[in-house]
């Protein structure tokens, strides 16, 4: 079994100080509400009073899933190379609101079920093409778990290194919507019903085979234990974002994190390694059902709620600019001391 990072809990014996030094801006006490929160957890995050988070980089991790060939999905499989390549063509809704929230993007071929053409903005993880259907066994072994684990998290170390100051979060994998209801229900846990959602676009008769098939899965395996509850129903773009998330947090940098599936792989993380929860910046509310039920087991608050349900990481770039505002307040805006003395 693959060692997990190695993360420090933020030190929250510097809250009062982060609080008073607010307080003391050219602004009513608490005005700001939630981006004053927002604020000090960027600050605890550096380590200082004055956050940097000029460099974004979004990682969208690309995975195919077992579970369609059993009909959770509204699309066929190839639907995610054909989305990987739109991705890397830059004419994905993702790439239009990095550009407008200045965000760089790139891709991850976590477990792409096909052979991908080299790219500047792809970068090659893939552990094996495509999960294996847990509707009928176990969607990955344990050393794939692992080592979808320690890819994700050196992904995310890397882009620390290299001098990104923020990270977001985004998939692309058909299939991952019931995946992540699969992870929700044991990992939160909550009623498997009440995580199943329209995914890329069910109806009525759809969203009940997903159920049928999700409900057969989840009666296969009574894991609990997230390593096991991963190899059990994961896929492999969920579990190597789950091990971003730790490897972000060991890095001590800010991940935004998006919707249902970015979600699932973060409460992953967080019940695995539990003080990776400080370091997550919950972008946004999906309209996706399974969402509320994560959002309580991870104690989250998100930042947006605007019936978003597409993934990709559009909600985290959505979010960015509150994030870049919270760290501006730090370090920007003057003290009301300085304002009423004249030392501007």
């Amino acid at each position: 079994m693959t060692a997990l990072p190695d993360i420090t809990a933020l030190d929250r014996s510097q809250e009062p100080a982060l609080r008073a030094l607010l307080d003391g801006k050219a602004k009513p006490l608490g005005a700001l509400g939630r981006i004053e929160d927002l604020a000090v957890q960027l600050a605890l995050i550096a380590g200082r009073p004055d956050p940097t988070t000029d460099r974004a980089l979004l990682l969208v991790f690309a995975g195919d899933h077992g579970l369609t060939e059993s009909g959770v999905s509204a699309y066929p499989s190839a639907v995610t190379v054909a989305m990987v390549a739109t991705l890397l063509a830059g004419r994905a809704t993702a790439n239009a609101f990095a550009q407008v929230a200045g965000a760089e993007l790139r891709v991850v071929d976590a477990g792409v079920a096909a052979d991908l053409a080299p790219h500047p903005a792809l970068i090659f993880a893939k552990v094996r093409k495509g999960s294996r259907n847990a509707a009928l066994g176990p969607a990955l072994s344990a050393d794939e778990v692992d080592s979808a684990l320690a890819r994700g998290a050196a992904i995310a170390r890397e882009a620390a290194a290299e001098g990104f100051d923020v990270l977001a979060l985004g998939e692309m994998g058909i299939g991952n919507s019931g995946s992540a209801a699969l992870l929700v229900h044991r990992l939160a846990p909550a009623p498997l019903a009440g995580c199943v959602g329209p995914g890329a676009g069910h109806d009525a008769a759809g969203l009940a085979r997903k159920l049928a098939v999700l409900e057969q899965a989840a009666a296969r395996a009574d894991a609990v234990d997230p390593r096991e509850v991963l190899a059990q129903f994961g896929g492999l773009e969920i579990v190597m974002m789950a091990g971003a998330v730790l490897g972000a947090a060991a890095a001590r940098r800010p991940v935004l994190v998006d919707g249902f599936i970015c979600g699932a792989a973060a409460l992953a993380a967080i019940r695995l390694v539990p003080a990776a929860a400080d370091y997550c910046i919950w972008a946004h509310r999906s309209a996706e059902p399974g969402h509320a039920a994560m959002l309580v087991a991870a104690d989250a608050r998100p930042l947006l709620d605007l019936g978003l349900r597409l993934g990709e990481g559009t909600g985290g770039l959505l979010a960015l600019p509150l994030v870049r505002a919270a760290a501006a307040l730090l370090r920007e805006v003057a003290s009301l001391d300085d304002v009423l003395a004249g030392r501007l």
